[in-house]
């Protein structure tokens, strides 16, 4: 029997109906399970089935929107064409890669040498660098140390002018590029002619996209927490289920 919600279903049914659909989704703790180490995170085996297959229905556009760079969002997810990837929170698109300006890479430059110097010796705690920017992850940190170190990194270096700091689980994310996954399904949106929108992601980060939709799209919060969403589901298992019943609708459309 199936564990979701009934009117879920239904949004998804209906929204499998429109000529074209735009299917995108955070990575981590949506597709994939969180992981201790995020370069050992994999999608679930049914949820990577069935993004493929999606991707290969007619007007059908599946992408992933991830704060993970471009190239890592490639390697730990499997994914490739016609899958589209999106990294950095909407500051790289796998159609060409953001070029930064000189004085955003010498701002880049400058950010990781702070960063360095602020969090080497601090344990369990690593960089993620970013062709724009750079991630701050405490994952793997005791809480204390994880606590102390975001708020030194957003007090200082992630307050500088110009770097765009971004709060998420256990990570801050800093970028020399003001971007958001909501500016980048609105740009996908519109790249694509989509008709309609899919998305789900578990993070605060996924909430400027799940404001961004409209009506007739559906969006959906993965896990606890506060969400504008209009949709709740409890896992990564759970959106294996919801996808393979958007998956169904859309081939019987």
């Amino acid at each position: 029997m199936s564990a979701l919600d009934p009117s879920l279903v239904e949004a998804l049914r209906a929204v499998a109906a429109v000529p074209r659909l735009l299917v995108a989704f955070d990575f981590d703790g949506v597709l994939a399970p969180i992981v201790d180490v995020p370069s050992a995170a994999r999608p679930l085996p049914g949820t990577a089935r069935v993004m493929n297959e999606l991707s290969e229905l007619p007007d059908t556009v599946v992408a992933l929107v991830s704060g993970r760079g471009l190239a890592d969002l490639g390697a730990v997810s499997g994914f490739s064409a016609p899958v589209r990837l999106v990294g950095s929170h909407g500051g790289e698109f796998d159609d060409g890669a953001t070029v930064l300006d000189d004085e955003q890479r010498a701002l880049l430059e400058a950010l990781v040498a702070e960063l360095h110097a602020l969090v080497d010796g601090e344990p369990g705690v690593m960089l993620e660098p970013k062709t724009a920017g750079v991630a701050v992850h405490v994952r793997n940190a005791p809480a204390d140390v994880g606590a102390r170190v975001l708020a030194a990194a957003a007090a200082g270096p992630g307050a500088r002018p110009g770097i765009e700091s971004i709060p998420g689980k256990a990570v801050l994310g800093m970028s020399v590029m003001r971007t958001t996954k909501g500016s980048a399904i609105d740009l996908l949106r519109e790249r694509v002619k989509a008709d309609a929108v899919v998305f789900g992601g578990d993070d605060v980060t996924d909430e400027t996209a799940l404001a961004r939709m409209r009506p007739g799209d559906v969006g959906i919060k993965v896990g606890e927490g506060e969400t504008v969403a209009g949709y709740r589901v409890a896992d990564p298992e759970a959106v294996t289920e919801l996808l393979t019943v958007l998956l169904e609708a859309r081939r019987g459309a």
